[in-house]
């Protein structure tokens, strides 16, 4: 017998933990989903220390699949699975395909322990930066209801989507950061460099300036001197920011107050719904419980009052109480949420509607951002013009106060 240390998520929606004795990985993992469990690890309960344990850990850390290689993965898989292959034929074709040194490496560990006695859930668990409690969550499902194939292939079109939106968004905003960084350099430039090349005729002239050419020497001489001073005190807010998001509690205001904001917390809050939908119909679309969809599907929603809204959400559940009621109590989610998993609530469908409402909250998420840069796009570049203009403005207004002193 081996000990093997396991984690799992039970019927009440809360993460289990334990170390088990038992002959070898599978035998664990069958016997925690008779007793009404989605497994979320079973490995074997080693005698590290845990200095050994963190430093094994920073080592790993340094490497993970990206979104599109996942993506890559999990359809690949499932065109060999479909295909008829078995598992190991399967795995060793993504790896051999696989894009990079990196992603070669993760795959090649996962395959490792898939012929070394693991199932694949388990064995992608042991990934957890690559994979996460969602994606392991759904092939766990899909091995015990003997379905990997359509599993992978559903799971395959849910991360394409996810990637595609984000893509999309990505694109969207490249053109307008662009323009703030152009507008930002042409600023300096003139405050910097353009206005200094002319104060040595004005201070040759004896002319006093005009108050606007005046303030703007003086912005020139601080954008200077204060400028190298400036960026590493930008550097080190962003560090210490970093560092307090890093906190619980303080990340809870931060994400809070994100959610109350006019215009970005309408785009969030479809974000958000849209990765609670998509998480929550591809587990139960997989024979997942609500309960224990409910506490992976927390971890997805990448907003802690989100988070925290869930798991209240959850609890209400464990009454009988539903999910679209106690959802739209919370007040964080919108109300086409709230109104379509009603429907899929009444209609028994829950899995479908809320695999819906994802589609719709994503295609509302694009639109969003579609309509801020069509909105951002001019205000930068009037913004841009108005400033560069008031800079040669002040320029001109000197120069010819030096013609009327001539004259």
């Amino acid at each position: 017998m081996t000990e093997f240390r396991w984690s799992a998520v039970n019927a009440g929606g809360d993460v289990i933990r334990g170390v088990t004795e038992a002959p070898d990985r599978t035998s664990i993992v069958e016997k925690l989903q008779r007793q009404g469990n989605v497994v979320l690890r079973a490995e074997l309960a080693g005698g590290r220390g845990r200095l050994a344990e963190l430093l094994q850990f920073d080592i790993a850390g340094r490497q993970r699949l990206d979104a599109a290689r996942l993506s890559e993965f999990t359809r690949e898989l499932a065109i060999m699975l479909e295909a008829g292959q078995d598992l190991d034929r399967a795995l060793r074709f993504v790896v051999e395909n696989a894009g990079n040194t990196r992603a070669r490496n993760i795959l090649g560990a996962v395959r490792d322990r898939v012929r070394g006695g693991s199932s694949l859930a388990s064995a992608l668990g042991s990934e957890p930066r690559s994979f996460s409690r969602f994606y392991v969550g759904l092939v766990r499902a899909g091995e015990a209801g003997g379905t990997l194939p359509a599993t992978l292939d559903r799971l395959a079109v849910l991360l394409e989507r996810e990637q595609s939106l984000n893509a999309n968004l990505r694109s969207a905003l490249v053109y307008p950061t662009l323009l703030i960084i152009a507008a930002v350099i042409s600023i300096f430039f003139l405050l910097d460099y353009v206005l200094p090349q002319f104060e040595p005729i004005f201070q040759q002239a004896g002319a006093q300036l005009p108050a606007p050419t005046r303030m703007l020497m003086g912005a020139g001489h601080l954008a200077g001197a204060a400028g190298p001073w400036a960026l590493v005190v930008l550097a080190i807010a962003a560090l210490l920011a970093r560092r307090a998001l890093a906190l619980p509690v303080f990340r809870l205001k931060v994400d809070r107050w994100l959610l109350r904001l006019p215009i970005v917390g309408g785009l969030l809050r479809e974000t958000v719904a849209a990765r609670l939908t998509r998480t929550l119909g591809g587990l139960l679309q997989n024979g997942v419980a609500l309960i224990p969809a409910l506490a992976i599907a927390k971890d997805a929603v990448g907003n802690l009052a989100a988070t925290e809204a869930v798991e209240s959400v959850a609890l209400a559940a464990k009454g009988g109480i539903g999910l679209s009621g106690p959802l739209g109590a919370t007040g964080v989610f919108p109300p086409r949420t709230i109104h379509l998993l009603r429907l899929g609530e009444e209609a028994a469908r829950l899995p479908e509607m809320a695999l819906k409402a994802a589609d719709i909250h994503d295609e509302q998420a694009r639109l969003m951002v579609q309509r801020l840069v069509a909105l951002a796009v001019p205000c930068i570049t009037i913004v841009m013009g108005l400033a560069v203009a008031g800079i040669v403005g002040a320029l001109v207004t000197a120069m010819l106060s030096l013609n009327d002193l001539a004259g």
